[in-house]
């Protein structure tokens, strides 16, 4: 038994897998608003870089407009795109974690299992570039949709 039609099925599961993608990178941008020192220390340690306040406030300000973009659906290839780039990057910098996810430290925690979470979400967000031609309900799609009855 379906409970929608596989038209709206798709453009429903691809509004939730947009929203979620958006969501998830959307939650860390605000976060470099809310404790830019964070922020810089990470940028340090990670990429030895030192970034100034407004330069944090910057890279989240463009994050942010990313995200608002792909929550409406709009500008789906370069939106899509720049939000799975943006977190391949941090895919990136974090790259031999994924090579030992089962690592334990002293302690006996597991220490590398974010990382998991962190790849799905990235792994999500190319599967919702690649599928953006079957997102029905995005604003490009209805904005396209409106045009094409004039």
């Amino acid at each position: 038994m379906q409970l929608l039609p596989p038209q709206k099925s798709e453009a429903l599961a691809l509004v939730l897998l947009r929203v979620g993608c958006a969501w998830f990178i959307f939650v860390w941008a605000v976060n470099k608003i809310l404790a830019p020192q964070q922020y810089q220390k990470l940028a340090s340690y990670y990429d030895s870089v030192d970034l100034g306040i407004w330069q944090v406030y910057a890279i989240a300000g463009v994050q942010i407009a990313i995200c608002l973009l792909v929550f409406a659906g709009w500008a789906r290839i370069v939106s899509y795109a720049a939000l799975a780039a943006m977190h391949g990057f941090t895919i990136l910098r974090e790259w031999p974690k994924y090579l030992d996810p089962f690592a334990i430290n002293d302690e006996g925690f597991p220490v590398n299992r974010g990382v998991t979470v962190a790849l799905c979400a990235f792994l999500a967000m190319v599967a919702l570039w690649l599928l953006r031609h079957r997102d029905h309900w995005s604003l490009d799609a209805v904005l396209a949709a409106r045009k094409a009855k004039t």
